[in-house]
């Protein structure tokens, strides 16, 4: 764990060309009006952008990062905006106790967590729902995200591996950032519920 906190501390205090995008998950942007409210989890929140998003919403959030500089980061920008319903935790991912049936919402971004994905669908509460965004291997010309495929997800990756939740949303695709830089992600939007009739929430623009 010193390790990987040493080397993601390193990263956000020297690497001038590493960042992190300012904005939540789109998908998380466009539904979080269709979440169910209470309480959330970002894992390996980085700067805080998702965990920010769910606290303007009015959830209580627990962040969790590896990173103090990251952190610090984050907790800065939470407190420019007055947000007080964030709790920054600071632990490398592979050690953190997964609270079991706890969260509404959890939200993953550009972290490669295929192994911890059973504690993190037990960690959601009934109905709960998670939104978790990666890189892809991908084809095309990419210019953002691993330099290798050793952290990007293979196409359905991420689908397989959630199957035993209800899949609201799931897309596999390149999107162009403000800057116009290319990425390849998948985005996946799952529910922690079953059965052969449930609500849906409805279709949203963009």
């Amino acid at each position: 764990m010193t390790d990987d906190r040493e080397r993601w501390n390193e990263k956000y205090s020297t690497d001038d060309e590493f960042e992190l995008p300012e904005d939540p998950i789109p998908a998380l942007a466009r539904l979080i009006d269709t979440l169910p409210e209470g309480r959330a989890l970002d894992v390996a929140t980085g700067t805080g952008r998702n965990a920010r998003c769910l606290a303007r919403h009015g959830y209580d959030v627990d962040a969790v990062d590896v990173s103090d500089e990251a952190l610090d980061r984050a907790a800065a920008a939470a407190e420019s905006e007055g947000l007080e319903t964030v709790t920054w935790i600071r632990s490398d991912i592979d050690d953190f106790e997964f609270e079991r049936s706890a969260y509404d919402v959890i939200t993953v971004s550009f972290f490669a967590a295929l192994e911890r994905l059973p504690d993190l669908k037990e960690a959601l509460a009934p109905g709960g729902v998670l939104v978790y965004e990666h890189h892809l291997r991908s084809t095309d010309s990419i210019d953002l995200g691993p330099s290798t495929d050793r952290h990007r997800y293979r196409s359905n990756d991420l689908l397989r591996a959630c199957l035993d939740l209800t899949i609201l949303d799931y897309r596999e695709r390149t999107r162009t950032d403000d800057e116009g830089r290319t990425l390849a992600v998948t985005t996946l939007v799952g529910r922690s519920s079953t059965g052969g009739r449930q609500p849906y929430p409805p279709e949203q623009d963009g």
